[in-house]
């Protein structure tokens, strides 16, 4: 296959597959590691009888994205940075390429992250490998470099060793020298952003790790925090935005007719139940049926999932929702934005809004099934009696999330919150809301603590205890 060929394959061009480079040439790709269609293909290959890591551009744009990661692996390597061998490059009239030492038996630093992340906050094996990418971090910084788009994926571990890949993002100011204050908190604060939030509460511990690398920074501990919230809620917003377009984690069809959005690890396995989805909704375990919402449980193939409806009852119904997003769509936006911000919520799956003559009909969300209690049925039994403390302490932690997110529920009645996995999980999302304003915020979330302890007697044990406990907000 030409260079040229690559977009004209799709997502997944078939394995194995040779691909015909300069001078007589020939690639053997064996595996795929990522594929941006028609711009970067990423794959495990062969090479002169050499395993190597493949990065192949193609596209309109292939010249700027082949010179920009050619420059940053230049940059890495001058700098004596633990960096993959780059071991040739070239381009021609179709795209470019370049290859790298394959690191064998290696696994990325996010990859690991996924494997401590549900042990408790900075545990040992957390803070062993947090540190030793601060370590990498910090003298990437110490020797006048640093990566635009930092994250623990950057980041390979080979043997105890780290390795720093995709040059793309590296950049200079003066090589050798180490970077300046503010330009060093920013990127440390990037890294951050993408951690658990209640991580910022061990920040301080950690800094020695970084600082040990040679950067010699002053760091201010306090304006490291603000950036890394700036940053953070900068990510979150791009990450809603994506979303609902067409990527490579999300698969989305727009019509005339409407659109659908689904998961893309998910598609083939879930398109048959989104086809058919009226008909479940009418045999499937019934939770819910009022005018404007149905909510079934669906068992797909061994699977339980929660299919909602959101109905159109009348037609000044249909006219006064069809010219709004759907409550499907903001709840789909709403669950990403939560999950991002490590707040627990059923994970979403996919979204179809149907349109008719322009307008918004009917609307679906599909979401995996949370098997717990609501919190009414959890507490039932202590309105009395001390209930268990961590039912307290998961309501302290959840409204603390929501708080530094800034975000009010708008409806956080009892059955809206469910208890899985040590956490409260949120439902009903519809009315979420982010919140700018600081003072409009702490209006918003004083109307759901009060709305979270009307579910249980004012003069009750249990509501004196959780009005004591649960954090609140001066307007």
């Amino acid at each position: 296959m030409q260079l040229a060929e690559l977009p004209g394959s799709g997502r997944e061009p078939p394995l194995p597959l040779l691909i015909e480079l300069a001078d007589g040439e020939v690639l053997r790709v064996e595996q795929w590691l990522r594929v941006l269609p028609a711009q970067r293909y990423v794959g495990k290959a062969l090479w002169q009888g050499k395993t190597v890591l493949a990065k192949l551009f193609v596209g309109r744009k292939f010249t700027h994205h082949y010179q920009t990661e050619l420059y940053g692996a230049l940059l890495l390597a001058v700098s004596t940075q633990p960096t993959p061998k780059l071991l040739a490059n070239g381009q021609c009239a179709q795209g470019g390429w370049l290859l790298f030492d394959y690191l064998e038996h290696s696994q990325s630093l996010l990859s690991l992250w996924q494997q401590v992340a549900s042990e408790p906050l900075l545990s040992q094996s957390q803070q062993h490998l947090l540190e030793q990418a601060l370590h990498s971090i910090g003298s990437l910084h110490a020797h006048g470099l640093w990566q635009d788009d930092l994250h623990l994926d950057n980041l390979l571990q080979q043997e105890g060793k780290i390795w720093l890949i995709d040059g793309a993002g590296v950049q200079v100011k003066r090589l050798g020298k180490p970077l300046s204050l503010r330009r060093a908190r920013d990127n440390l604060a990037l890294f951050f952003a993408q951690l658990a939030p209640e991580l910022e509460d061990f920040i301080e511990p950690l800094l020695p790790a970084y600082l040990r690398a040679g950067a010699g920074l002053n760091l201010s501990l306090p304006l490291l925090l603000q950036a890394i919230r700036r940053f953070r809620k900068r990510r979150v917003q791009a990450f809603v935005k994506k979303c609902t377009r067409d990527c490579s984690e999300f698969a989305a069809r727009r019509s005339a007719q409407g659109f659908c959005i689904i998961r893309r690890s998910e598609q083939s396995k879930l398109s048959p139940l989104l086809a058919t989805a009226d008909q479940h909704i009418e045999n499937g375990e019934r939770y819910k049926q009022e005018g404007s919402a149905s909510v079934t449980r669906v068992d797909w193939h061994g699977r339980w999932l929660v299919l909602k409806r959101y109905n159109i009852k009348s037609l000044w119904h249909a006219v006064k929702r069809g010219l709004r997003e759907s409550r499907a769509l903001r709840s789909w936006r709403q669950a990403h934005r939560l999950l991002m911000y490590g707040i627990a919520t059923p994970k979403p799956l996919a979204v179809i809004e149907q349109r008719r003559f322009g307008l918004r009909g009917r609307a679906y969300l599909l979401t995996e099934h949370c098997p717990g209690a609501d919190l009414i049925a959890c507490l039932a039994d202590y309105h009395d009696k001390p209930p268990p403390e961590i039912y307290i302490q998961a309501l302290e932690q959840l409204l603390a999330s929501l708080i530094r997110a800034q975000i009010s529920h708008g409806d956080l009645k009892g059955h809206n919150l469910l208890w899985n996995g040590g956490k409260w999980h949120l439902i009903d999302l519809d009315a979420m809301q982010q919140h700018r304003c600081r003072y409009r915020f702490a209006r918003a979330f004083a109307r759901d603590r009060e709305r979270l302890l009307r579910n249980f007697p004012a003069n009750s044990a249990l509501y004196q205890l959780l009005d004591k406990r649960l954090p609140r907000l001066l307007h």
